[in-house]
Order: structure tokens, then C-alpha cells, then sequence
């Protein structure tokens, strides 16, 4: 039995349903670095932080009122989901909402960060911790 080569028949098919999915994925992480961005100046923090791989962490952190050295424990596995949910939830509680819309930040972060970023609520907390 010889193989089959593909053809520009299959690669043509093969770049059709893979370029929307492309499209779809990058629009979705714009609108996603752009409500953290929006996130970020509402806490009255640079949005620019957004696009800084490590130090927006420490941006969420801060804005979560939590201390520095959470980041470190970013470092251990298992740990660092705890404490990425407790950082949720402090970004969530911050900006007035309660912990319905923390569970929403964890699950489906892509709609509820827009949510936070687009919508009126203002940033009540406290970020001393962080110092």
C-alpha cells in the first residue's frame, strides 16, 4: 500500500478551519489584555503593567491587597492555585463584587475580566498590604 502524499487539496482545507480559530483566539486575548489593562488603571496602577510577564502578577497582587511574597508562593505547585484564587478574590472584593463573581474570574475570566474592566464599579480597597 503506498502513502498517501497531501495534496494542496488537504492543505487548503487543512489553513480554512485553522485561520478562524486563529482569529477567534487573538481578538479573544486583545479584548482579555485590554479589560486587565482597563482593570489596572481603575486601581489606579499603569496599564502598560498588563503587557509584563511576572510584574503584572505583582500588579494583582497588589491590587488584590495582598502582600508581596505571594508571588513566591506562585512559585510552589499546588499552593499557587490556592493563592491564585484567594488573589480573585481579593481583586473581585476590591472592586465591590462578591464571591459569585470571584467563581466567574476563576472559570470564565475571559468574560468576567471585561466585565470588571468595562463596567462602573470603582476600586474601594486597600493596597498597603503589598508594602
Amino acid at each position: 500500500m503506498e502513502a498517501v502524499e497531501p495534496t494542496a487539496g488537504w492543505l487548503a482545507l487543512g489553513l480554512a478551519i485553522l485561520i478562524p480559530f486563529i482569529i477567534i483566539g487573538l481578538a479573544v486575548a486583545v479584548l482579555e489584555i485590554v479589560a486587565i489593562w482597563f482593570v489596572f488603571v481603575k486601581a489606579g496602577e499603569p496599564g502598560w503593567a498588563v503587557l509584563i510577564p511576572i510584574y503584572n502578577y505583582l500588579v494583582m497582587i497588589k491590587i488584590a491587597g495582598k502582600p508581596w511574597w505571594f508571588i513566591l508562593l506562585m512559585l510552589i505547585p499546588v499552593v499557587n492555585i490556592v493563592i491564585a484564587v484567594l488573589v480573585l478574590h481579593g481583586i473581585s472584593t476590591n472592586f465591590g463584587k462578591d464571591a459569585g463573581f470571584t467563581i466567574g474570574l476563576i472559570f470564565l475570566g475571559f468574560i468576567f475580566f471585561p466585565i470588571l474592566g468595562f463596567d462602573k464599579s470603582q476600586f474601594t480597597g486597600d493596597k498597603s498590604a503589598f508594602a
